[in-house]
Order: structure tokens, then C-alpha cells, then sequence
């Protein structure tokens, strides 16, 4: 027998530390592409997960080995209903402290949204066109244009909730006056998610993973189990030191936080954007989910969370590996019921 092997790669990656719980459910997107637009367009948009499924492809990828053939691809399904952009948020920019909040312009939300659930101080008498004003007499300070968007849970056919999630979504592409008029020119109106995406494009997915709550060093490392026998009185799932007096490293593994951190998927490609659910809703709906009601995205391969979880696509912030010459053109879609999976 050879000599046994004394040595192995270290379990964990330390690429995702802290390993904490996320600071909130609705992910804050930290970093925006820049993006050479000729006019101005929203970088990204909400989404609530259904699932998973299968399809059949023509694979479109450029320098792909199975270019030109049809394959078989895992795909994530998300429910993306039009967003209500609710208020223009106007940025100055400070030599040391970075962005500053110059002004905010709010729009007159519909009743239906139930907004109050969210902001229990919105004011429903507001004056739009006072606060837009505002912005407009200090545009020469403005040095970005952003929306606070709402989503609308009424429209999502999984889910039970009212309460709207809101996001802040950068605008990109032309002169800071013309994001500032695309700003007005949708604010308070309903805005479909074929005006930021379309199939065959790359995107980010940022959301938060499914949480597993205090986990120890064997299931949140992988580390090995010691040997049972008698003299691990003191238990064969720990690690770390022994002595007295002598400190953890900082890449020893430890037990803590496992799931319900916020993480970002990068490069996903869009299939296919769609209206019709019948295309889609496998018999008995979606497990723990539902029937999908409203328009949809179909995602090339899987994304972090569980069901129902709101995820924000934002346009891609690295170069892809792949092109797309033509979007892909999906031949078939397995709605078999996944009851069993």
C-alpha cells in the first residue's frame, strides 16, 4: 500500500466570506455597468422565481462545440409583471463623500398597489409636478438620474402577498436632461419588461439564497468527520484548536450563518420572454408555487434562491464568454407536472 496522503484543498471557499445573513430580503444592487445607450433605458427589473424545468434549444452561441445543433438545457422560470415607476431620484455628486441625494420627484400611486402597506407615510395628496419642478431649476447639479420602482404582487400568480417591493434602478444612455425626460415620461405609468430586456440578451441575476439557518463545520465546509470511538468525548463533528490560549485562523472553518446570503449570478441568457402561460404552466401548477399569470422569463440554466423569491436582473456587468447571433430558438418546452421532484 502506498503511503497515505497527508495533504488536501482547503473546504470553503473563502471568495463568498462573510458568510452573514443578508441585510434584507429585496437585494440592493451595488454596482451598475456602464452602458453606452443612444437613448435612455431602465438597467434593470424585478422578478418573482417559479421554477424549474427543461427545454430543447438551437444553440445560437458563437465558438460553442455544438453550434447549430439542438441541445437539451435546464432552464429557470421567473414571473416579471410590468413595474410602476414611483418616483425620479436626483444625485449630486461630492469630491470626498461620493453620491448625494439632491431631490426626489414622487408620483401619485394607484390605489390598487396598496402602497400604504409598504410606506405607511406616503402622502396621497402629493404635488408631482411642485417636486419635478424642483429637479428641473437644479438639473445643472444633478450628476445621475435614478427610479424607485414598484412591483405589482396582485399580478403574480404564486403569490399571496400585497405588499409591493420596491428597487432603485439606475437609467443609462443619453445626456443627463434626456434621462431625466425618460424619468417623467414613465413616472407613475406601468413599464413592461421587453422595454429593458429581449431575448438573446446576457444578464446578471442578483438574489438572495434559500436560508439554512446555524449550521455546523461538517455541513457548511464539508470538512471531514473524526472517527468515532471513545476517546471523542467531546465530540467528532468539531474543529479548531485544542489548547488553551491559542487562537482560530481567520480561514479555519467554524460553525455560524449557512444560506440566506445575497449573491449575484452573472451572465445568464434570456430564452425567451413571454405572455402566454398555457406555454408553460405544467398540470397541477408549479410545486409550491402556482399557475403563472402574467409575463414570464425563461433563463438558460439555475439562480440563487427558493420559490417566490424576488430577484432583480440587471444588465450583464461582465463581458460574456459567448455572442449570440440570432436569439435561440427553444423547439420544445417540458411542461410535465414536477410533483415528483
Amino acid at each position: 500500500m502506498g503511503a497515505r496522503k497527508k495533504s488536501a484543498p482547503r473546504r470553503g471557499s473563502m471568495g463568498v466570506r462573510p458568510r452573514k445573513r443578508a441585510s434584507r430580503i429585496v437585494p440592493r444592487v451595488r454596482s451598475w455597468p456602464e452602458v453606452d445607450l443612444e437613448k435612455p433605458k431602465l438597467l434593470a427589473f424585478p422578478g418573482y422565481k417559479v421554477g424549474m424545468t427543461h427545454v430543447f434549444m438551437i444553440d445560437t452561441r458563437t465558438n460553442s462545440p455544438t453550434k447549430g445543433m439542438e441541445i437539451i438545457r435546464p432552464v429557470t422560470i421567473i414571473e416579471a409583471p410590468p413595474i410602476i415607476p414611483l418616483a425620479i431620484r436626483a444625485y449630486t455628486i461630492h469630491p470626498t463623500r461620493g453620491l448625494l441625494v439632491l431631490s426626489e420627484a414622487w408620483a401619485n400611486p394607484p390605489k390598487e398597489l396598496e402602497l400604504k402597506r409598504k410606506i405607511s407615510t406616503i402622502n396621497e395628496a402629493l404635488d408631482t409636478e411642485k417636486m419635478i419642478r424642483s429637479i428641473e431649476e437644479r438639473l445643472s447639479e444633478v450628476f445621475d438620474i435614478r427610479l424607485i420602482v414598484s412591483t405589482q404582487p396582485k399580478l403574480v400568480g404564486g403569490l399571496s402577498k400585497k405588499k409591493p417591493d420596491l428597487l432603485e434602478v439606475k437609467i443609462a444612455g443619453g445626456s443627463i436632461e434626456e434621462r431625466f425626460n425618460f424619468a417623467k415620461s414613465v413616472l407613475g405609468s406601468e413599464v413592461d419588461v421587453r422595454k429593458v430586456f429581449s431575448p438573446g440578451m446576457f444578464i446578471d441575476v442578483i438574489s438572495v439564497t434559500k436560508g439554512k439557518g446555524f449550521q455546523g463545520v461538517v455541513k457548511r465546509f464539508g470538512v471531514k468527520e473524526l472517527p468515532r470511538h471513545h476517546k471523542h468525548r467531546k465530540g467528532s463533528r468539531k474543529i479548531g484548536a485544542r489548547s488553551p490560549g491559542i487562537g482560530a485562523l481567520a480561514t479555519t472553518p467554524q460553525a455560524g450563518q449557512m444560506g440566506f446570503h445575497r449573491r449575484t449570478e452573472y451572465n445568464k441568457l434570456i430564452l425567451m420572454i413571454d405572455d402566454d402561460p398555457s406555454k408553460i404552466n405544467p398540470l397541477g401548477g408549479w410545486v409550491r408555487y402556482g399557475l403563472i399569470k402574467s409575463t414570464y422569463i425563461v433563463l438558460d440554466g439555475s439562480i440563487p434562491g427558493p420559490r417566490k423569491r424576488l430577484v432583480v436582473m440587471r444588465w450583464p456587468i461582465r463581458p460574456s464568454p459567448y455572442s449570440i447571433e440570432e436569439p435561440p430558438r427553444i423547439t420544445y418546452i417540458s411542461t410535465y407536472s414536477k410533483q415528483g421532484a
